[in-house]
């Protein structure tokens, strides 16, 4: 799709915000690279950690628990802390139907109430994370596995990459508010 026959969502979406905005976006998109760099090396070491244990099992005979809990690890680490990343870029499934049909003002609109939609259900999510993970670190909790490894580290991953999540989300929020 070229840049002139886009919907009007992304066209309003890839304005590059100024003043405050723009400094803090400049800030969330260098954190937004560093953390999706960081997914894309996880998701290799999952890959990797899986590989070994199909090779271990099946061909050495040697059977563990931490491979399966360890690529879960890296994967919801993965998932979570590249979603600014791709928020920034709305990368997000979205249904853009009515971008092609809705006047440009009124689809305005709609996005602004998208993006606040969203911004509100992602900040409540990740309040949730935030609680988990303090939760898990005060208590100590583990894995139920022989492996044991401690729950905070998941719950800090859900945690930071919502809390970016969330944030990407209140400055495009902003933004395109400004335009409405």
């Amino acid at each position: 799709m070229t840049a002139a026959s886009q919907p009007e969502t992304f066209a309003v979406s890839a304005t590059v915000p100024t003043g405050i905005l723009g400094s803090v976006q400049k800030a969330l998109d260098g954190v937004n690279l560093v953390m999706a760099v960081g997914s894309a090396v996880a998701i290799l070491l999952a890959a990797i950690v899986l590989t070994w244990e199909v090779v271990g099992r099946y061909f050495l005979g040697s059977a563990g628990d931490w491979q399966d809990e360890l690529s879960t690890f890296l994967l919801i680490g993965a998932t979570f802390a590249s979603a600014a990343w791709t928020q920034a870029r709305r990368g997000h499934v979205g249904i853009e139907a009515l971008a092609h049909v809705l006047p440009p003002g009124i689809n305005r609109v709609r996005c602004f109430l998208a993006d606040l939609i969203a911004l509100l259900f992602c900040g409540f999510f990740a309040w949730k994370c935030w609680e988990l993970l303090f939760e898990a670190w005060e208590e100590g909790q583990t894995t139920p596995s022989s492996w044991g490894p401690p729950l905070w580290i998941p719950y800090a991953c859900m945690a930071f990459g919502m809390g970016l999540l969330t944030l990407q989300l209140l400055v495009q929020t902003l933004q395109l508010g400004r335009r409405t």
